[in-house]
């Protein structure tokens, strides 16, 4: 082991490229700075936003987790998950709608103010995704609730969830007429 250190310590050009990374950073910051702006013009400073699990493998939930990490960071955009729905503005629905989650789903709508904004993340809970026919499932979140945005991709990646939630508050934008 120490021979191989020596060897690595040898080599004159050990470094590994990270052009790419900064030019991801780049994109997110420059998507970021617009949905800031965005949320400042339609939700005055902050969207909330209550992710509910209708009944996933938790691979959207990862994806979700990944933006509140310190490369996305989403908060300093103005975006934050809350514990309640009575807090929400936009519910995040990951996963297919299992029998059991069902009445949780709903109800979880039911205590979001309006107007609600409910968006599908994920193949899942877009079309029931690979558990489309499964029998403890009843479909994608569109089979029990009105779902007025969908995020495709299984999973979606964290910077596709964001360029995505800009697309929304644009589209949100222009429907208000505030643009």
């Amino acid at each position: 082991m120490f021979k191989l250190f020596l060897k690595i310590l040898k080599i004159k050009n050990n470094t590994i490229s990270v052009q790419g990374k900064d030019l991801d950073q780049a994109v997110i910051v420059d998507v970021g700075k617009k949905i800031k702006n965005k949320i400042k013009r339609l939700f005055r400073g902050s969207l909330a936003i209550r992710q509910i699990d209708a009944g996933s493998d938790n691979a959207c939930e990862q994806e979700l987790v990944a933006l509140s990490n310190s490369f996305y960071d989403i908060e300093r955009f103005g975006i934050h998950f809350v514990a309640s729905p009575r807090h929400a503005d936009m519910l995040l629905v990951t996963g297919p709608v299992t029998r059991n989650m069902a009445e949780a789903v709903k109800r979880a709508y039911e205590a979001t103010p309006e107007p609600k904004i409910v968006v599908a993340v994920g193949d899942d809970a877009v079309d029931g995704g690979i558990f489309k026919d499964s029998y403890a499932v009843l479909g994608g979140v569109n089979s029990i609730l009105p779902v007025d945005y969908k995020i495709a991709g299984n999973p979606p990646t964290p910077k596709t969830i964001l360029c995505s939630l800009l697309w929304i508050l644009e589209d949100l934008d222009k429907a208000s007429g505030k643009s």
